[in-house]
């Protein structure tokens, strides 16, 4: 039988957020066939999680792994925790919430079926009608330095749907950025080691409701994007 790890970083979800992983899950199962391993990730979260809601989630789904640390580190660190915990061939990592179109989730799988080794959601201009103005700008800026600087395989680096395999996968568990820019070096290191690499073009969902980006976060990771930059 086909499988598939789900990976999904947590960090103060949203209320009613076990309910939306077991009906996203229960419909990956049905519509792709799959024996599904799911890798949840507290990633330090002080509200809104609680052993309840995480029995609830292992009640229902059979092969159930759940990992958290008291420290905020960071949804870059929280994925390469869950990276390394899964176990199936082929592996989607999105955000707690499934903020994207389930199709576009089936077709990261359907890539990774042929021998993709890496899998980029990628965002079309209707992202842009609902995201705020500094997240639009930072992004934007991004795409700009990844076409015509970077010269990468997407110009849409911080998409949070993105799959790979096994090989793929060893490439994610050398990255070494916590936070934002974490996506970006993955990207980086699967073209310069010459992975085979596909894009999907991808949909929000109704709604979708961003996080906060600060000026302080804008800081940091300026000084991770240099990192990148010279990461080999």
């Amino acid at each position: 039988m086909k499988s598939l790890s789900i990976i999904l970083p947590c960090y103060n979800p949203p209320l009613g957020w076990e309910d939306v992983v077991i009906e996203s899950c229960d419909y990956i199962i049905q519509k792709l066939q799959v024996e599904l391993e799911l890798v949840i990730v507290n990633d330090g979260s002080q509200k809104n999680i609680d052993p309840a809601q995480v029995e609830k989630i292992k009640s229902r789904i059979k092969n159930f792994k759940f990992i958290e640390y008291t420290e905020n580190r960071g949804k870059g660190y929280a994925l390469r925790q869950g990276v390394a915990a899964s176990t199936q061939d082929h592996k989607i990592y999105t955000d707690i919430d499934f903020p994207y179109e389930m199709e576009s989730l089936l077709g990261i799988y359907r890539n990774l079926e042929k021998e993709n080794e890496v899998v980029l959601g990628k965002r079309g201009e209707s992202y842009y009608e609902k995201t705020p103005f500094l997240r639009k700008v930072i992004s934007k800026f991004l795409r700009w330095v990844l076409k015509n600087f970077l010269r990468l395989p997407t110009n849409d680096s911080q998409c949070g749907l993105k799959g790979c395999n096994n090989e793929g996968a060893k490439v994610f568990l050398d990255t070494q950025i916590d936070r934002f820019l974490f996506d970006l070096e993955f990207i980086k290191l699967a073209s310069r080691r010459g992975k085979k690499i596909s894009t999907v073009e991808v949909e929000l969902k109704p709604n979708v409701v961003f996080s906060k980006v600060g000026f302080g976060i804008l800081f940091r990771e300026a000084l991770n994007f240099m990192r990148v930059l010279f990461r080999t």
